[in-house]
């Protein structure tokens, strides 16, 4: 996850330049733990597309799960706000079927390209204008595409995020299937026990 805000920093105050060469330090980041990684892997083998296509990886900090998409045939574009965040993205996909662009989520500088899946973790709930990024990622999906969104609201004194209703919502004039899974209590995942919402959402536009 890397938040997008402003210009050197993220909506959190972070500047994630300086911070990108321990990032990967996090189980759920840097996916270095086996059954961290296998448990990423089989996530994302049931989310995207069967066969290899064009996945579009959205704030895609060091490319963690690009290199999962990757290993699984897909062809990878990530584009990430922070450039740091995607020079560790190029080292590490390195002689791999992917490109990495420094750019916004919002309006990812990747042209007329279209994309079999948008994959987009922890990047949503920062934007000020949540629908309006949904609609911009699904016109960049070829027909039958999906947006695999993995979102959640982290935090108990003054939470922040947003809840997989919220987005199911926003989602439903866009999309002809909506599916969320709750992923909270799959502790392979993070590495640890969690206590908050974490989800993600699969939609497929009519």
């Amino acid at each position: 996850m890397t938040v997008h805000g402003g210009d050197g920093a993220g909506t959190d105050g972070v500047d994630w330049d300086a911070e990108a060469a321990a990032f990967d330090e996090d189980p759920d980041h840097g996916l270095r733990d086996p059954r961290v990684r296998a448990a990423w892997a089989a996530r994302l083998r049931a989310w995207l597309p069967g066969r290899p296509g064009d996945v579009l990886d959205l704030g895609c900090g060091t490319g963690s799960l690009s290199l999962l998409a990757a290993g699984r045939g897909h062809r990878v574009t990530g584009v990430d706000r922070f450039s740091a965040m995607v020079a560790l993205a190029r080292e590490k996909l390195a002689g791999r079927d992917a490109v990495f662009l420094v750019g916004d989520a919002t309006a990812p500088p990747v042209g007329e390209e279209r994309y079999d899946a948008v994959l987009v973790r922890h990047v949503l709930w920062t934007l000020p204008e949540p629908d309006r990024a949904l609609r911009r990622w699904r016109d960049l999906l070829r027909p039958g595409g999906r947006l695999v969104l993995v979102e959640g609201v982290w935090g108990t004194v003054s939470p922040v995020g947003i809840p997989a209703g919220r987005l199911a919502a926003l989602l439903a004039p866009l999309s002809g299937r909506v599916g969320v899974e709750r992923l909270s209590p799959d502790t392979a995942l993070w590495g640890r026990d969690v206590d908050d919402e974490r989800y993600a959402v699969v939609a497929v536009p009519d």
